[in-house]
């Protein structure tokens, strides 16, 4: 109740801008008082006779209807049955492939394209089966791409397993080049904890819990790179920034996040999916590596759950100090039972102890100045933050953030919305420039990895507004929810990634690149320095790789430029498995706390025991 009233302005507001929409809802009933227009229509037509409405009729005109209101009753009672039938027999005989009627209506929880295709009334009852009752859909179990599917490109490798990392090679054209002799290549290690899933699922009765020993036992580990360890021991900074997108970083308006952004690992084609429940479940995938689940709030849910493999658990457990801010208030989504859970020994927000000035949103640099000294007190440390000066609504009237930086924009070509967008923004690269003001000055900032992912693209704006930003008409189904990830440790040489990577891959590749022991089979993004395919994907199910973008929706096949697969059909169904498989086992991982079921102490004196951990200062 709290967190509704605490959005009520946003909600009227809302509502005052939809009531042209919300005014044609009332057309129904409207039509419903109407003096009986279904049986008036069947009289009109002498479809039924004049005397079956006679009051006080006798036996020779047949069943007696004082009033049209039992026939109508029967009329509409027997429509919908029959209705029903018949579309449950479509869906029965029809496409069963995924997003399909029958796929929604059995297996898929996705409320927004099953409204499209079902019906409001039929997704709102699927979604809140799903929420009561487990859905035990036996899915095929299938995490490798198929041998059998033959990829066709004379020119380069579009598989997407090379990072393509910019970087000068040889000409093997030019005579005059030299081949340098290859260097020694240490052997890979696989990125796996010693968890033995084949006797798991042999002793295991719960069907549901084999099936899963079985997925995590057939699914290739990934290995160590040539990144691995590159920040190992280092701090880590980890911002969950609200509504950030690339498109707001800028050298003149907000030049430490385009700084950061364009002079740290640069990940050309990330994606930043939005999920069921936006901001909390954006913040779910981010430090989980999980995907959620549809219909519950993710995160709070895994609050009673071990979540032994996010950061805060993970680096806790290596030696390091570990904090977590918001600067909005501490309850919302249940960040304070949550996020203790996460690993943090401190978790503070407005309300219990962080004591940023109560506005709407509040201040990202105020939540900065206020914390860092706490933070920052003792090497090695870990910080998490959830900020909020982006949040919408985006106007010069009712949004603290926009109105505080209005002048700073005031001669952009936007519309308001965009312009509004952007003075908040210049709240959070305020944050930013504070924060690496004080981790230079207190000699740290060359070892501490700042990694910022935002939790969502700004859905707040108008698409209108958005384009504008961007500079061009986005498409809806992968563009618009292209963004940035930025990992940046200052003083170190840019690098730029071009493989296809979404939030899921973060928590893998910050776990590489820390040389952070983990288990890659049981988080269903991959290290993307890693030789593993590369997949992101959405929640319509839709998905890209290195070798081309499926729309789950349109059924629409797009392979990347100079590449062709010789059996396309074969190559999008066993992704489209794959794709399923991890929505499937990331709710079952939250559904049975899987954790607590495999991570046993044991194993993490085992792999932490040569870690390395926790480093020499």
């Amino acid at each position: 109740g709290a967190q509704v009233a605490e959005f009520a302005g946003d909600v009227v507001l809302k509502i005052l801008a939809n009531i042209p929409v919300l005014l044609l809802a009332f057309v129904p009933l409207i039509i419903f008082f109407a003096k009986n227009p279904i049986v008036n229509f069947l009289k009109d037509k002498g479809i039924i006779p004049e005397h079956y409405f006679v009051e006080g009729g006798t036996s020779e005109t047949g069943t007696i209807f004082r009033n049209d209101r039992i026939l109508t009753r029967l009329f509409l009672v027997t429509a919908a049955l029959v209705t029903f039938t018949f579309a449950l027999l479509f869906v029965n005989v029809g496409d069963r492939s995924v997003n399909s009627a029958y796929d929604l209506y059995y297996e898929t929880n996705d409320p927004l394209v099953a409204s499209g295709k079902l019906g409001l009334i039929t997704a709102m009852r699927i979604d809140l089966r799903h929420f009561l009752f487990t859905n035990e859909t036996d899915i095929p179990i299938v995490d490798t791409l198929p041998e059998d599917v033959v990829i066709k490109d004379p020119d380069t490798d579009h598989a997407g397993t090379d990072t393509n990392i910019t970087d000068p090679v040889d000409d093997p054209e030019d005579p005059s080049a030299t081949l340098e002799p290859e260097p020694t290549v240490a052997p890979q290690k696989e990125h796996v904890f010693p968890i033995d899933f084949a006797t798991i699922s042999a002793a295991e009765s719960n069907d549901s819990l084999r099936n899963m020993a079985l997925y995590f036992n057939d699914i290739e580990p990934s290995k160590s790179n040539d990144q691995t360890g590159i920040f190992k021991g280092y701090n880590l900074i980890f911002i969950t920034a609200e509504s950030y997108s690339a498109y707001s970083a800028d050298p003149d308006l907000t030049p430490t996040l385009w700084h950061i952004q364009e002079n740290g690992i640069k990940f050309n084609n990330f994606y930043n999916p939005i999920w069921g429940v936006s901001t909390s479940d954006g913040e779910y995938t981010g430090i989980t590596g999980l995907a959620p689940k549809p219909g519950v709030w993710s995160l709070s849910k895994s609050a009673e759950n071990n979540m032994a493999l996010t950061p805060g658990n993970m680096l806790r457990r290596l030696g390091y100090s570990t904090s977590a801010w918001h600067n909005h208030t501490y309850t919302y989504y249940g960040r304070d039972v949550s996020h203790p859970n996460l690993g943090y020994d401190t978790y503070k927000g407005l309300g219990n102890g962080l004591e940023v000035k109560k506005t709407w949103p509040e201040s990202d640099l105020e939540m900065m100045e206020l914390c860092y000294d706490e933070f920052s007190d003792t090497e090695p440390f870990h910080a998490y933050f959830m900020t909020v000066s982006g949040h919408m609504n985006y106007t010069f009237r009712g949004n603290a953030m926009a109105t505080k930086n209005r002048d700073y924009v005031k001669d952009l070509p936007y519309n308001e919305g965009g312009r509004a967008y952007m003075a908040t923004q210049i709240e959070l690269d305020k944050a930013i420039e504070y924060l690496l003001q004080r981790l230079r000055e207190d000699g740290i900032a060359d070892r501490t990895l700042i990694v910022l992912n935002a939790d969502h693209y700004p859905y707040g704006l108008e698409k209108e507004d958005y384009d504008q930003l961007a500079g061009k008409t986005l498409e809806e189904n992968f563009e618009i929810y292209h963004n940035s990830l930025i990992m940046y440790v200052d003083g170190k040489e840019p690098m730029v990634v071009d493989k296809v990577c979404f939030t899921l891959d973060i928590l893998p590749t910050v776990y590489n690149l820390m040389d952070i022991p983990y288990d890659s089979r049981l988080l269903m993004g991959s290290d993307v320095f890693s030789e593993r395919e590369p997949l992101a994907f959405f929640v319509n199910r839709s998905w890209i790789t290195g070798k081309g973008s499926y729309n789950a929706v349109t059924k629409e096949f797009i392979p990347t430029p100079g590449l062709t697969l010789e059996d396309q059909e074969a190559y999008i169904e066993k992704i489209t498995q794959i794709v399923r498989n991890k929505f499937k086992f990331s709710t079952q991982i939250l559904d049975y706390d899987y954790y607590e079921r495999v991570l046993p102490e044991s194993i993490w004196e085992i792999v932490n025991k040569d870690s390395g951990y926790p480093p020499d200062r």
